[in-house]
């Protein structure tokens, strides 16, 4: 019987939980963030749009999730994951189909503002907050399980995507995408999450002294330093993927090397995800959170310093990749090292807002800075951004000693 989790079966609440969301999480990726990568031109060329708006998509579905997340992590920490999550994948279901039949740019924008919502309901954020829930001491491992799993979207959907695109075309593929929502995930999410959220643990104070968190007093400094390092990183990993291959072309990279290198991001974000699973208990929340953020301005700022060697580069896209890794199991598992599981929902919904913009934006603005600036004006930017977030984690780590 297959083991994970610290002992716990695949069988058990946690590891059905973790396996079923891991499931969702690849399809809810795969069919929305990853789409327009694969499907863009037909879409571009079938609407009569320019690609920057096929690219919009994103930005809209980023900026309505953002503004509703706060609301949608409270609402969580009341009512439980189940009718929340299967919500959310209805509402993805009917998003695909109005995608699937948009003949112009308001309603082709506009299913993706409904994708927004849905991913605040069934998504990324969604995700931590239910495992969290379900696998209580065991979350920190569930999450870096899910983070595991959740990394092979691209693997799954990119060659998916392009198989069916040639099947039955872009409209074709996201009905197919629609009904996967409808059919496999809602009942998933009815299947293997809890009806009602777990009883309040102790108040904060008594929570805190109990090792459940930073104390009260402290809550208010560590929250904003968080928040700064989560979002300034979630700037650079959203936008500098999503440009990464025209950044190394930039750099002189031939066409070949480029998408070898850019291929090394998968494999990287996974191998240390794993290692995090494996060994993540034997050191503290912030070491792994410093390790992580240091990870960033250090390939970057070896890309600035001599991109254009493929060696170099090899170095840069792993080190990046590993950042990338790291920070998406750390959104979840810091606030819930610093805050205690008590108001874990509402601190990842208020956590989400601004990194929520933040994403939104990467996309728009690096591509304006490629344009005007070239590669080197990307890389200065997205270095200055990581070295911000580096610094506001090394502070968070300075304030947060004890927590482990």
């Amino acid at each position: 019987m297959i083991r994970a989790l610290g002992g716990a079966t695949i069988f058990a609440p946690v590891g059905r939980a973790t396996l079923g969301l891991g499931i969702t999480q690849i399809i809810g990726w795969g069919t929305t963030f990853l789409l327009p990568s694969v499907l863009g031109r037909h879409i571009q060329d079938e609407l009569h749009v320019p690609s920057e708006l096929v690219f919009a998509g994103i930005t809209v579905m980023f900026a309505v999730g953002a503004l509703l997340a706060p609301r949608i992590g409270r609402l969580m920490d009341r009512t439980g994951p189940r009718l929340v999550m299967a919500s959310g994948s209805l509402l993805y279901a009917v998003s695909l189909l109005v995608l699937a039949v948009s003949q112009g740019p308001v309603v082709y924008l506009l299913s993706w503002a409904g994708m927004g919502l849905a991913s605040t309901l069934a998504l990324n954020t969604p995700s931590s907050i239910a495992l969290a829930q379900v696998a209580g001491p065991q979350a920190r491992q569930a999450i870096a399980m899910l983070a595991i799993i959740a990394g092979f979207a691209s693997t799954v959907f990119w060659p998916l995507s392009g198989a069916l695109d040639l099947l039955v075309g872009w409209r074709g593929t996201t009905l197919i995408y629609a009904a996967t929502h409808l059919l496999v995930c809602a009942p998933i999410h009815f299947l293997v999450l809890p009806r009602t959220a777990p009883p309040q643990p102790a108040p904060a104070s008594a929570v805190s002294s109990a090792g459940g968190g930073v104390p009260e007093e402290d809550r208010s400094h560590v929250y904003r330093l968080l928040n700064i390092s989560l979002s300034f990183g979630a700037f650079v990993f959203t936008g500098f993927i999503i440009h990464l291959i025209e950044v190394l072309r930039g750099l002189g990279h031939p066409a070949a090397s480029t998408l070898f290198l850019a291929s090394l991001v998968g494999p990287s974000q996974v191998g240390i995800r794993i290692v995090e699973l494996a060994f993540g208990h034997r050191y503290s929340f912030m070491m792994s959170a410093v390790f992580g953020s240091a990870l960033l301005p250090f390939g970057l700022g070896l890309m600035l310093l001599d991109g254009s060697n493929w060696a170099v580069a090899v170095l840069c896209v792993i080190a990046y990749g590993m950042a990338n890794g790291l920070k998406a199991v750390q959104r979840a598992t810091l606030p819930l090292a610093l805050f205690g599981r008590g108001q874990f929902g509402a601190y990842m919904g208020r956590l989400a807002l601004p990194q929520g913009i933040m994403s939104a934006s990467a996309p728009t603005v690096l591509a304006a800075v490629l344009d005007r600036f070239g590669a080197p004006g990307a890389l200065w930017l997205t270095f200055t951004f990581g070295v911000i977030s580096l610094v506001a984690m090394v502070l968070l780590a300075r304030r947060s000693r004890t927590t482990r």
